[in-house]
């Protein structure tokens, strides 16, 4: 089975039909340094595992390469296979942010041809009793796969015109009035602002493809060709990305270094205010 065969986003009507043939992933993690592991064992979805961002979807941060670079392929693999997961499993992923966090575990497994998508709603739209048993499943034997160079973007690339760069973090971290975690305020110059919070209706639930399609075109997206999706350190900009799939743009590139990584490196240069 292919990424295509599951679309990014399912409900819990899909989740208890298909339940007997997927694995469920809670992927919770905070930017302010809460334990997601915590979380998790206080009360999680029954059936789901723990996948560890910090550990397995993302390789120690730096400034040249910013906070959550991605992993080396070995090491996603070593994750996905002590998580249970084999190549040939469908992966949903949840968390208790509308699934912007759970979006960088199913960018990954996506973008490298796997089966995976984000539970909508995650943890505010179930409405079952949660479970605090930790889950274990059998080791999979997920195959490491390279990270696949046309879906994914360098620094460079992004002052590069013919490029549509699309900045996922809040209107205000965009303007630059405050960014209390990376060294310079604002955003790359002539980047748009979609915040991927922003894709989610105050229930917490991804809006509809014609409501995503106007988002998008309201900030010149008609198609994903040419965008690249960043946000702080390449995990909600994956959201973005799913999005722009889900209702039906393509696919675009992420730039997993996101602005911990461009706002260290100073001879770029930096723009305030709104798009």
């Amino acid at each position: 089975m292919q990424s295509s065969d599951v679309e990014p986003f399912v409900d819990l009507e899909w989740l208890s039909q298909n339940r007997g043939r997927l694995v469920l992933a809670d992927v919770r993690w905070y930017l302010d340094g809460r334990s997601g592991r915590a979380a998790y064992d206080r009360g999680h979805i029954p059936g789901a595992v723990f996948v560890d961002l910090d550990r397995w979807l993302s390789a120690k941060g730096s400034p040249l390469e910013g906070r959550n670079p991605l992993p080396a392929a070995h090491d996603f693999a070593v994750g996905m296979r002590e998580s249970g997961i084999s190549d040939g499993d469908i992966v949903v992923a949840y968390d208790d942010a509308g699934g912007v966090i759970a979006a960088r575990l199913v960018w990954m497994l996506r973008a490298t041809g796997h089966c995976s998508a984000i539970l909508d709603g995650g943890m505010a739209g179930y409405e079952g009793p949660l479970e605090t048993e930790s889950r274990s499943r059998p080791a999979g034997d997920f195959t490491a796969q390279t990270w696949p160079r046309n879906r994914l973007a360098e620094i460079h690339e992004l002052s590069i015109e013919a490029n549509l760069v699309v900045d996922a973090r809040n209107r205000d971290r965009f303007e630059g009035k405050q960014d209390p975690i990376d060294p310079r305020p604002g955003h790359v110059p002539g980047a748009r602002n979609v915040p991927c919070r922003e894709n989610l209706d105050p229930a917490g639930k991804l809006r509809s493809k014609a409501e995503l399609l106007r988002i998008f075109a309201s900030a010149g997206i008609t198609t994903a060709e040419n965008v690249i999706s960043y946000c702080g350190s390449g995990v909600t900009a994956c959201h973005n990305l799913l999005a722009l799939e889900h209702a039906g743009l393509g696919h675009g590139r992420l730039f997993t270094g996101g602005w911990s990584q461009y706002g260290h490196a100073l001879e770029y240069p930096v723009e305030l205010g709104p798009a």
